[in-house]
């Protein structure tokens, strides 16, 4: 008897805590549709061209994996405050026919600790690879799933493969 209300009792604790991990997932989940909510018109690399965004190099990581080619609005990197609808920085994967796919957003701010809808950004100091004085950072895989989760650097489903100039 004692067996089969410890083995309730476990049961009963395995699904509150895959409860518990499916709110927080529907949570990040949430901030990532609201990004691609807000955000849908950069499906068109040229929207963001004609919103004043450039394009710096395809970024790969050491550890597999890439963020793809950042087209950046120096404008909105003066921004202390992050604003959903205004990242700074658009992210696009380079397709094998010169075609550029969106898949994430980043938002940077020079004021921290910074927070988008309860995210906390994550902290570069400098010197970093960037040549950037100290940020805060926050990627959102809003368009492309990354195996790594919504909010990291890399994505090891994103390639530079196709980059021009590599």
């Amino acid at each position: 008897m004692k067996v089969v209300r410890w083995a309730r009792g476990l049961a009963l604790l395995t699904l509150i805590a895959a409860g518990s991990a499916s709110a927080e997932d529907s949570d990040r989940n949430s901030l990532a549709a609201h990004v691609r909510a807000a955000n849908s018109r950069f499906n068109d690399v040229k929207a963001a061209v004609a919103e004043g965004y450039a394009p710096i190099p395809c970024a790969s990581g050491i550890d597999g994996g890439a963020m793809g080619v950042h087209y950046v609005n120096g404008e909105y990197l003066k921004d202390e405050v992050p604003d959903i609808k205004r990242p700074q920085a658009v992210m696009y994967e380079p397709l094998p026919d010169g075609k550029m796919e969106l898949v994430a957003v980043e938002y940077i701010t020079s004021k921290g600790p910074a927070a988008l809808e309860g995210q906390l950004f994550s902290f570069t100091g400098s010197p970093n690879r960037y040549g950037l004085g100290p940020f805060y950072e926050l990627h959102v895989w809003a368009w492309k799933e990354n195996p790594r989760g919504a909010f990291a650097d890399m994505n090891p489903k994103v390639t530079c493969e196709h980059a021009h100039g590599k």
